[in-house]
């Protein structure tokens, strides 16, 4: 008998362990979600009260004093698959006022496909100063086979850019995606 004690000590400082284990990783996954929540409000990205206030800003008061300019820039990763492109290279914009831009895209494949355009802001610091109120990138793109469009983006600069920052650059990588979303 006395060689099932140790076993058993064991089996149970074992089963201690993968109960813990289990219960540490229920309560990450549950953290998961709240977490994310903080980043992207910290960060600006992917965070729809951004997108929210974005419509408050348009009441504030427009920094008639000020101009900022923003350039747009466009990379398409497919090769070949897709003609991406700004319609305007850049504008000067008053902080706190509504603008609209667009891009063209246009499917170069004899086939229907589909495309994601992932954006990003320089510099970084000014990322949570840049709201999108209307953007292609916030949906995944269908298009026909040679099919080509306009596509609008609606945006703000907050009035609490900082001083120093006189320029930004709103920039789109346009992804083909249709191998990945046609698989199950």
């Amino acid at each position: 008998m006395p060689d099932q004690d140790p076993k058993r000590r064991d089996n149970r400082s074992l089963i201690r362990g993968l109960v813990l284990m289990t219960a540490g990783s229920f309560a990450f996954g549950w953290a998961l979600v709240p977490l994310y929540d903080v980043f992207c409000r910290i960060s600006g990205l992917g965070n729809p009260e951004a997108r929210a206030t974005a419509a408050t800003i348009v009441s504030e008061n427009v920094d008639q004093n000020r101009l900022v300019t923003v350039e747009f820039m466009s990379n398409p990763a497919s090769n070949g698959s897709y003609e991406f492109h700004p319609l305007a290279a850049s504008m000067q914009v008053h902080p706190g006022k509504l603008y609209d831009t667009k891009f063209y895209a246009k499917n170069l494949t004899g086939a229907p496909s589909t495309a994601q355009a992932v954006p990003s802001i320089a510099p970084g610091i000014a990322a949570k100063y840049f709201h999108k109120t209307e953007c292609f990138c916030f949906t995944p793109q269908k298009f026909g086979a040679g099919e080509g469009r306009e596509m609008p983006v609606r945006f703000i600069v907050d009035p609490q850019l900082p001083a120093n920052v006189d320029k930004l650059t709103l920039s789109y990588v346009f992804y083909d995606t249709t191998q990945t979303t046609a698989q199950p």
